[in-house]
């Protein structure tokens, strides 16, 4: 399934390659119109809770332990649903996703398609 999970900006021009499209931001992009945006899905319960999203700020020295705490996050009950869906989306067709972060190599989307993946602890 690994193989199966990107992510990337949602700035960035659709592929047929991306599968299922789904935001993963709680809160939507600039500029982005929603017609335009090609998303499958906009699942904001899976997003970093906004007390830690405004703590991390994309401060990159901070993502190590922004990391940490998502991953908790993730695990909680609050949560669960909203990762099961992306599980299930992920064994069936290719899943893209999406953030409007600038960094996004130091990005939600990034942790969480690593433990989607089954890569992270």
């Amino acid at each position: 399934m690994a193989e199966r999970i990107s992510y990337r900006r949602i700035y960035e021009d659709s592929s047929p390659r991306d599968g299922q499209r789904v935001l993963v931001d709680r809160v939507w992009p600039r500029g982005v119109k929603k017609a335009d945006a090609h998303l499958d899905e906009w699942l904001r319960d899976v997003a970093p809770s906004t007390g830690l999203r405004q703590w991390y700020g994309h401060d990159p020295e901070r993502f190590a332990e922004f990391r940490r705490r998502y991953l908790a996050e993730l695990r909680d009950a609050g949560h669960r649903e909203a990762v099961d869906h992306l599980r299930e989306l992920a064994a069936h067709d290719p899943l893209t996703l999406l953030t409007a972060t600038r960094d996004v190599d130091h990005s939600q989307a990034a942790v969480l398609a690593e433990w989607l993946a089954g890569k992270a602890d």
